[in-house]
């Protein structure tokens, strides 16, 4: 994740408001939200970057949940005056106070799962906002707004990523509200994903509710004594960036519509390059592909089909484990580089070919998307799925590795590409390893089985 320090000031939020950035960005429409899920993975999390929205859909008389992953205990790791049992009650009480105050009636569920591990608990976290959703749209359409998933803290990532994954089966409209992110980041920060932003407006009564309930986090906002281990978490710097008069959420349906990148777009992003993406030089791509080679959960595969090879790198090594591989690119100047690598290898054949139209037929053993899912249009990936997903034999393996950072000619992120490939009922994942850089997950036809089933180990 990304490295920051809480006791650190941070950028200021003048330096945010100076930004010529702000004018170009959307304006959240609110009238059609009639049920509002809010998840936060900390109290205190949807009252920094949910509240006004919270408001304003109580106000016009909408239904407002919200969910809490964790019951921040772990707030004050080394408190002399505080256990975590105690800050768990104390921050649970405050968390109630401020929904009480900002949409009176709505209700809380406490997942109680644990503070700072919620990797470890996404499954559980998963089914606690399918039931939320589920109950909220017997009745209509729901609305989810939750911690963002590229906020720099673990916890706010895994609860972008369940939730992403669950609006998107689900059908439900997805906003995330970045909190650390006016804590680490920079108006000119290349991680900053402007084109995806849109503004809430808050009016004043909206701001006056919100700054009261901010207050009600009273163990996050002061001291819990004058003790060492008792300091204040949320500076009052970096509550700044939450008195402002709107609310900001990442909602990645504004770049839905972006076509497929075209041959054209790659033919000219190869032109005089060998290696344009350092397959060959770089460390990040060995120690990848190192990684990658090793989920895969068995030492050998039959027929074997890689969409996107490049210049053949990967390819080269996937080679060495499998009986035929059938390797593809929209691009001809890499495949004539990749077909130079292999050249030697009777049991590889490559092919220009534009995925997804244009698929080959029969069963793969292992087919292997490496940095290729985000050059599609939504509709284009899901129908990539759907085919990969068809394609495979029985116990097919579908290896995704796609990096996380967002690029702006892409038409999707990794991580959108990931939510897609965990919404697909054909397929069931059963290898999920995550850095801040790139997601790496391994799936087959259900119901997959570890490796250790695989082999008769258990």
């Amino acid at each position: 994740m990304v490295s920051f320090d809480h006791r650190e000031p941070g950028t200021l939020e003048s330096d945010w408001s100076a930004s010529p950035h702000w004018d170009s960005l959307t304006p959240l429409n609110t009238s059609a939200i009639r049920r509002l899920i809010v998840v936060a993975a900390h109290p205190d999390d949807e009252t920094l970057g949910a509240a006004g929205l919270m408001r304003r859909v109580a106000r016009a008389g909408g239904h407002v949940q919200v969910i809490l992953a964790t019951d921040g205990e772990a707030s004050h790791p080394q408190s002399p005056t505080h256990t975590a049992e105690q800050l768990r009650a104390r921050r649970a009480a405050e968390v109630e106070q401020a929904i009480e105050l900002i949409a009176p009636g709505s209700s809380v569920v406490r997942l109680g799962l644990r503070d700072g591990a919620l990797k470890h608990d996404a499954a559980e976290l998963r089914a606690g906002i399918e039931a939320a959703i589920a109950v909220a749209v017997a009745d209509g359409p729901a609305t989810l707004a939750v911690t963002w998933r590229g906020d720099g803290h673990g916890d706010h990532r895994i609860v972008g990523e369940v939730s992403a994954a669950v609006a998107h089966a689900m059908g439900s409209q997805l906003l995330e509200y970045p909190i650390w992110l006016w804590h680490w980041s920079a108006p000119a920060d290349t991680r900053m994903p402007w084109s995806q932003l849109c503004a809430l407006v808050l009016d004043p009564e909206e701001r006056e509710i919100k700054k009261r309930a901010i207050a009600m986090h009273s163990s996050q906002t002061t001291p819990l004594s004058n003790e060492v281990g008792d300091e204040v978490v949320l500076r009052d710097e970096f509550l700044e960036h939450f008195r402002r008069p709107m609310e900001v959420y990442v909602n990645r349906d504004a770049d839905r519509g972006k076509p497929s990148l075209s041959g054209e777009y790659f033919d000219t992003f190869y032109a005089g390059k060998a290696d344009p993406w350092g397959f060959e030089s770089r460390w990040y791509e060995q120690r990848k592909r190192a990684l990658t080679l090793g989920a895969l959960p068995r030492e050998r595969f039959g027929r074997v089909l890689e969409v996107g090879c490049s210049i053949g790198v990967l390819t080269e090594q996937l080679a060495a484990r499998c009986d035929h591989l059938h390797a593809t690119d929209i691009a001809e100047q890499p495949l004539k580089a990749a077909r130079e690598r292999l050249k030697n290898e009777s049991h590889v054949t490559f092919h220009q070919t534009d995925a997804p139209g244009e698929w080959p037929s029969g069963e793969f053993d292992l087919i292997v998307l490496s940095e290729v899912g985000y050059y599609f249009s939504e509709e284009a990936l899901s129908d990539l799925v759907c085919r990969a997903a068809a394609s495979l034999a029985a116990d097919g393996v579908l290896l995704a590795c796609h990096w996380r950072h967002p690029v702006s000619d892409y038409p999707l992120t990794g991580d959108q590409v990931h939510a897609r490939l965990q919404a697909e009922s054909n397929l069931e994942r059963f290898v999920h390893h995550s850095e801040e850089d790139f997601l790496l997950e391994l799936y087959s036809p259900p119901p997959a089985r570890s490796v250790a089933r695989q082999t008769g180990l258990l």
